[in-house]
C-alpha cells in the first residue's frame, strides 16, 4: 500500500460537555497539527498515489470552517463534543467528498482510503481511518 501525507495546523476554541472533561468544560484554546494521509494499492500512470499540491489545497479549504473559531458556535458541531477523535472524524468525512467528488485531480481517483491525525501536543494525538 502507498501513502502520501499532507500537513497544516488549526487553532480552535471549544468548550466540552460533561463532567468527565474537568476544566476543559470552560472555554479554551487548542492548536492542532493536521495530518492527512492517503493510501492507494497502486500508482496513477505518472507513478503518482495524489497530486501534492490538490490534497494540500483541498485540506486548506476544510480546515479554512474551523480555523480560528470558536467551535461552540459552528452550527453543523451544534450539540457536539468537539474532541480531536471527533475532529478526526469530521476533517475525514470531507477529505473522502473531496476524493469522490474528483477534487484531487485524476490521480486522486485512485485513493483508496484516508487517515487523519491530529497532534494537539508532542505528548497526545488521535486518528481516524478508513477507506473511501
Amino acid at each position: 500500500m502507498f501513502s502520501l501525507t499532507v500537513a497544516d495546523h488549526i487553532m480552535v476554541a471549544h468548550s466540552f460537555q460533561g463532567e468527565a472533561f474537568g476544566p476543559a468544560q470552560r472555554v479554551h484554546g487548542a492548536t492542532f497539527v493536521v495530518e492527512a494521509e492517503f493510501r492507494a494499492a497502486r500508482l496513477d500512470r505518472a507513478n503518482l498515489l495524489v497530486d501534492i499540491a490538490a490534497a494540500r489545497v483541498e485540506l486548506r479549504r476544510i480546515l479554512d470552517a474551523i480555523d480560528y473559531r470558536n467551535l461552540d458556535t459552528v452550527p453543523a458541531f451544534a450539540g457536539q463534543n468537539t474532541s480531536t477523535e471527533f475532529l478526526c472524524l469530521h476533517i475525514h468525512g470531507a477529505l473522502a467528498e473531496a476524493v469522490r467528488e474528483g477534487r484531487l485531480g485524476e490521480s486522486g481517483r485512485g485513493v483508496e482510503a484516508i487517515r487523519v491525525l491530529l497532534r494537539e501536543s508532542p505528548l497526545a494525538w488521535a486518528a481516524y481511518e478508513a477507506a473511501i
